[in-house]
């Protein structure tokens, strides 16, 4: 229901951007208030909490103007809210800008923390902490990894950039270099090349599976050494399907250390982290030439992956 708004009238809070519902024009209007209307389709909030945001002055008119509470339903005219938690879990790592000019900022993204908000964290996010911290409103990644996977994230701070940024990752122009740790293996000859299908598995969203059919993601994964019954492994994705290294690991059987997912679900995405066994896979390094200005860029992650006990 909620997306972000193209509307220069409805500014940023806390590096939140407004998130914007339209009022359906059916005739006549089933609720008379405006406040009716918000508790039956955004009903994750309560009727007495939009009328706190409402009293707050936190939900706009497409001029920007507060909405009251007592504000009528007006049918074809679009709304502009804030999301926020009341009990946003903290994430106890930070991240760090390892480079920024006037195009681009290379972002050093801690395990836990989510790119961008969404689900049970907002503030805790990468996103949205960068905007609070360095003001630059017009922040926008160009590309995504896993809220578990630490490493590197590049964003544009110009809108003007980001479709030819975001090119370089849709035309598969960019070098990714990963680094996981997971069970060292005498079965393969190292290094190997995984083709499979992947979706997204029919009984739980969040995860994805290996299916029949043509192969849609490609990873390769060779082993770099080892310690004691573990080894790190340096992991190069051709594709970008949603948790492809994980599941690709998974089906080599070599289930990558710390992972909640696979080979099988032991925390799901609603419950308490353990933010002492993060998941050891590592965004190490990224290479590109940069579209805008025409130079070669590569830059590489200051984490480092912890062997398991």
């Amino acid at each position: 229901m909620g997306r972000p708004p193209k509307n220069a009238a409805i500014p940023s809070r806390r590096g939140v951007s407004a998130s914007c519902v339209a009022l359906p024009s059916d005739k006549p209007a089933r609720w008379g208030d405006l406040i009716e209307f918000l508790a039956e389709r955004l009903s994750a909030v309560s009727h007495m909490a939009w009328s706190q945001r409402m009293a707050r002055g936190e939900v706009l008119d497409e001029a920007g103007q507060p909405l009251p509470p007592d504000a009528p339903f007006r049918p074809g005219t679009r709304v502009y809210y804030y999301r926020e938690l009341d009990d946003e879990t903290e994430v106890p790592f930070e991240e760090a800008v390892i480079y920024q000019d006037d195009h681009l900022l290379v972002a050093d993204k801690p395990h836990f923390l989510p790119v961008t908000p969404g689900g049970r964290y907002v503030q805790q996010s990468l996103l949205v902490r960068l905007k609070n911290r360095l003001g630059i409103d017009s922040l926008s990644p160009i590309h995504r990894i896993d809220r578990e996977t630490a490493g590197l994230v590049l964003f544009s701070l110009r809108p003007q950039d980001r479709a030819a940024y975001q090119a370089l990752f849709r035309e598969r122009s960019v070098h990714k270099v990963y680094e996981a740790i997971a069970p060292d293996s005498t079965a393969h000859r190292w290094p190997v090349v995984r083709h499979s299908r992947i979706v997204e598995e029919d009984q739980a969203f969040f995860r994805m599976v290996e299916a029949a059919g043509e192969p849609n993601s490609e990873t390769h994964v060779d082993r770099l050494d080892t310690r004691g019954t573990w080894a790190r492994y340096r992991l190069e994705p051709v594709t970008g399907k949603r948790h492809q290294l994980r599941v690709h690991m998974n089906a080599l059987g070599l289930p990558i250390a710390g992972d909640q997912f696979y080979p099988r679900v032991l925390r799901g995405p609603d419950e308490p982290e353990d933010f002492s066994d993060p998941l050891r896979l590592l965004a190490r390094r990224i290479a590109f030439t940069d579209p805008v200005t025409g130079e070669a860029r590569e830059f590489d992650s200051r984490w480092r992956l912890d062997w398991p006990a």
